[in-house]
């Protein structure tokens, strides 16, 4: 049984929905949480302390640890101050995820620029924030568990969200960097792409779907993602208890070695660049260029 007992978690947008699930499985099986939730809309307008709260005031119920926050993610003065205050309550911080967000959903081509700043601003910048706020202290105490939450919109697209897709993938790339810096200091960081039913899915879906896609399973796999054993670089796809791990692969593409004639080569062949077969994740992102040299020498050595 994975048990949490002595971590110190911090969630954030842990009011509602999808947060509040994680904490409240991390705090059934030990953790102590700081619940931190700005409590606005699901547009980010407005703002109030009751949801974190409640939250919070649950877990203390059910024989818990918890405190409430409600700074904004996009406030690092805000952010540093929770993290503090949560050091000196319970001396350490092992755990993150970052869970809020918000959406302003609109065709690209309707879509104003302030819009698709602020949704950027809360999902990249406020993940970046939080996870700065907590980098060193990880590094030192040599332990340290991030969960991004990306989403299949940043995976894969969807139709009008262009800011929430672009922001999504942001920390896939963020992710994958943090991992390999991380690794000589124990800390390890994943992404997790929920499909669940929250108000920030509610009239995206339809009704019979969302009947089937309560979030309480979803944090139940998300456990392992910040689990003392947890894997590092992964990227779980969940939802109503079917899971999948999504990647980003580099396929074995071809070889150009004419010159003059790559750009029609290349649209020729592209069927063959894309090709699935024997495609691999790269360890990092030097690989690529590592591969392709590789192939550079063999096309030079044939010639």
């Amino acid at each position: 049984m994975l048990s949490f007992e002595n971590r110190v978690a911090i969630v954030t947008g842990a009011g509602n929905g999808l947060g509040r699930q994680h904490a409240l499985a991390l705090a059934r099986r030990g953790a102590k949480l700081v619940i931190n939730d700005l409590g606005g809309a699901r547009d980010g307008r407005g703002g109030s302390s009751a949801a974190a709260e409640a939250v919070a005031q649950e877990i203390i119920a059910a024989g818990g640890q918890a405190i409430a926050s409600g700074a904004s993610v996009t406030d690092a003065a805000a952010v540093e101050a929770m993290v503090a205050q949560a050091v000196a309550k319970w001396g350490r911080v092992d755990i993150l995820i970052n869970n809020a967000g918000v959406l302003r959903d609109k065709t690209f081509s309707k879509m104003t620029l302030e819009d698709f700043r602020f949704v950027v601003e809360v999902h990249l910048m406020g993940a970046v924030i939080c996870t700065k706020a907590v980098w060193e202290r990880m590094r030192e105490q040599n332990y340290g568990r991030i969960l991004m939450t990306t989403s299949s919109t940043g995976l894969y697209g969807n139709f009008g969200q262009s800011n929430y897709g672009a922001a999504k993938l942001a920390q896939v790339g963020l992710m994958q960097t943090l991992a390999l810096e991380g690794a000589k200091y124990n800390i390890r960081v994943n992404a997790l792409a929920p499909a669940a039913a929250t108000r920030m899915t509610e009239d995206i879906m339809p009704p019979e779907a969302l009947a089937k896609l309560q979030p309480e399973a979803v944090s139940e796999g998300m456990l392992h993602l910040v689990s003392e054993h947890a894997p590092t670089r992964a990227i779980l796809c969940a939802g109503g208890g079917a899971f999948e791990a999504a990647h980003i692969t580099l396929t074995q593409g071809i070889y150009v070695d004419d010159f003059g004639a790559i750009a029609e080569t290349v649209a020729q062949r592209f069927d063959q660049v894309r090709a699935r077969e024997n495609e691999f994740v790269p360890d990092n992102g030097m690989q690529q260029s590592v591969f392709e040299l590789e192939k550079i020498q063999k096309g030079l050595k044939r010639g």
